[in-house]
């Protein structure tokens, strides 16, 4: 069996010392920065109008995007943007609130209210500029009318255990806002809309970032409750009433009140992915990506990675080792137990134990957000020997698998990666090192 020293003496000779978690570490810091608005934003921004420029956004990148649009706007500027709490900038002339994450609060409610008013009086000459990024959804929150805000947190939450994806959950989402869907545009008329987007969604429909705020929007009300029903969701009776009625119907593509707006997606998993295969070609490894789009249960998606990893370092197939693997995407946990743990520490808790401790092979897998689901942690790391250290403590693989608590087994054996906020997000990031 390979230990971590002996699989460091394969590295790339450009980077002798460089060890294996520092190569992985290296790959998830290459992604987060070529993703980071301050790299991805100025070359998108429209030019000034003849009237006044508004920015609204929101998002775990929108205060880093508001620092962007500041740092190179020519002309007048002020506005608005709400972020996750622990995710702001230091803005002078856009004004930044930062409100509760996954499930909405009160300063987010606030906050929406607040974007509406500043849009109003606007004319045909003036520009909004909405920044928009994951995680929009449960900080812009404005509950239609006849739905509270804690009627929205109860599905919310219960969204978030269900195991639905994240086109799923925001199919719901829109149908239950105020704002979401494409309404927030229709409070900006007559301004042009100029949407400016981070994606945190498998495939990059520009519909799905944050639901949508500023897009007109090709679901329906049918489509909502159809995801309530497929995951066995109890709402409120005023909840369910509301779509029924198909009082939460949204606008939709074709309508002539989004003539004239524009949108530009700015950063993406397949942009983040693509950055760290050309750093790990720089270190002399080849470097494949698997794919920017992976949903599913994280659980389920470690087992392909797994059998990948394996037939590779067994057989050289598909591709020869030393090499990278790397993957993207957005999966799920429907949550059974009671344990801590984001997607990414499930996923790599599962590949642990499919692995089952095959030399040579080392993995990491993030978000590139910072938070792994709700936790302080962005991912973690996984080693040949991650299971031997484990059971030195008394950890059980399995049995943290089984209470989703990916977070305590990491933490356990010292292997979690805690970055802060990075104030982007173009969702999970994964490496695989095969030696």
């Amino acid at each position: 069996m390979l230990d971590t020293e002996t699989s460091a003496a394969l590295l790339t000779p450009q980077r002798p010392s460089l060890q294996p978690r520092a190569l992985l570490r290296e790959l998830f810091d290459t992604a987060v920065a070529s993703v980071s608005a301050s790299h991805c934003l100025p070359p998108h921004l429209p030019q000034p109008p003849k009237g006044r420029t508004v920015v609204i956004g929101a998002g775990k990148a929108a205060a880093a995007m508001a620092q962007a649009v500041e740092a190179h706007w020519q002309g007048e500027l002020s506005g608005l943007v709400v972020t996750r709490y622990g995710h702001g900038a230091d803005c002078k002339r856009i004004e930044v609130v930062e409100a509760a994450h996954p499930v909405p609060d009160e300063a987010g409610a606030r906050a929406a209210q607040r974007m509406v008013e500043l849009v109003q009086g606007l004319t045909a000459d003036d520009l909004v500029l909405c920044l928009i990024s994951g995680g929009g959804s449960a900080l812009l929150a404005a509950p239609a009318p006849g739905i509270s805000l804690a009627d929205k947190q109860a599905v919310n939450k219960a969204l978030l255990r269900s195991g639905a994806s994240i086109g799923e959950m925001n199919c719901v989402r829109k149908h239950l806002s105020a704002l979401k869907g494409g309404r927030l545009a229709l409070h900006c008329a007559p301004a042009r809309v100029e949407t400016l987007l981070i994606s945190d969604i498998p495939g990059d429909d520009p519909t799905l970032i944050a639901s949508g705020p500023t897009l007109p929007d090709a679901t329906t009300c049918a489509d909502a409750l159809a995801v309530i029903a497929k995951y066995g969701i109890d709402v409120p009776a005023n909840v369910r009433a509301h779509l029924e009625s198909g009082a939460g119907e949204t606008p939709k593509p074709g309508d002539a009140r989004f003539e004239g707006h524009r949108s530009a997606t700015l950063a993406t998993a397949q942009q983040s992915l693509e950055a760290a295969a050309a750093r790990a070609r720089e270190l002399g490894f080849e470097a494949h990506i698997l794919s920017d789009c992976i949903e599913g249960e994280a659980r389920d998606v470690a087992l392909v990675h797994a059998a990948i990893a394996r037939q590779i370092a067994q057989h050289g197939q598909p591709f020869s080792k030393p090499c990278v693997l790397l993957s993207g995407g957005e999966t799920t946990v429907t949550v059974r137990g009671k344990g801590r743990g984001g997607r990414n520490a499930e996923f790599l808790l599962s590949l642990a134990v499919a692995l089952d401790a095959l030399p040579g092979v080392h993995a990491i897998a993030c978000d590139t957000d910072g938070i792994d689901g709700s936790e302080d942690n962005a991912g973690a790391l996984l080693t040949p020997d991650t299971l031997t250290r484990a059971a030195a403590r008394g950890l059980s693989a399995r049995a943290h698998l089984e209470n989703n608590d990916g977070y305590g087994f990491f933490a356990g054996v010292d292997d979690l990666i805690v970055t802060e906020p990075t104030r982007t997000n173009v969702n999970d990031f994964r490496a695989i090192l095969i030696v």
